[in-house]
């Protein structure tokens, strides 16, 4: 581009006068030179007014995303910063939910309750329940196996009709926790 700097500010150098009188000439007149430099000239500053207006173009849309890639920055800052607080009512709020079902559920031991959700909370529950049933069940089964008859007498102290005196001396002293 210096070099359509330099056309557009020499003027056209007008013939000069040879000392022989007869023009210059390498092939085409001057004047038909003259009209294709300024049409050249012309063509090129069109071309240049046409970049130019491009160029500001680009400019403004640039400048535009920049303004829309900084409300995007400052909105995704405050997503951010709300997603945070949320998380945090998310711990405290499983945390309370946690205590709550502990104390709801006093005959399961509180390590047997556990999670870091409310389903993981739920399914531990569910699963502690299971297991004091089992254990329940089984208790009762052996209850039952160990129960007395309804019908059987109550167990007393050992009669000692019928025993020599030496028999009745052991038998007291068996009662008493000593030795026979």
């Amino acid at each position: 581009m210096p070099e359509d700097e330099k056309k557009e500010t020499q003027e056209p150098q007008k013939p000069q006068d040879n000392p022989g009188g007869a023009p210059e000439s390498n092939g085409a007149s001057n004047a038909e030179d003259l009209e294709a430099i300024k049409a050249e000239l012309e063509e090129e500053k069109k071309a240049k007014a046409t970049a130019g207006a491009a160029l500001a173009e680009k400019d403004a849309l640039i400048a535009d995303l920049q303004a829309q890639l900084s409300e995007a920055q400052k909105g995704s800052e405050a997503t951010i910063a709300e997603f945070t607080q949320v998380k945090e009512a998310h711990f405290k709020a499983v945390s309370k939910y946690l205590e709550a079902t502990r104390a709801l559920n006093s005959t399961i031991p509180k390590g047997v309750i556990a999670g870091g959700t409310i389903e993981e909370i739920d399914a531990s529950v569910e699963k502690a329940k299971a297991i004091a049933d089992a254990v329940k069940a089984s208790l009762e089964a052996q209850a039952k196996e160990a129960k007395v008859p309804a019908g059987a007498p109550i167990r007393g102290e050992i009669s000692l009709e019928g025993l020599s005196p030496r028999e009745k001396i052991a038998a007291g002293l068996t009662q008493k926790g000593g030795t026979s």
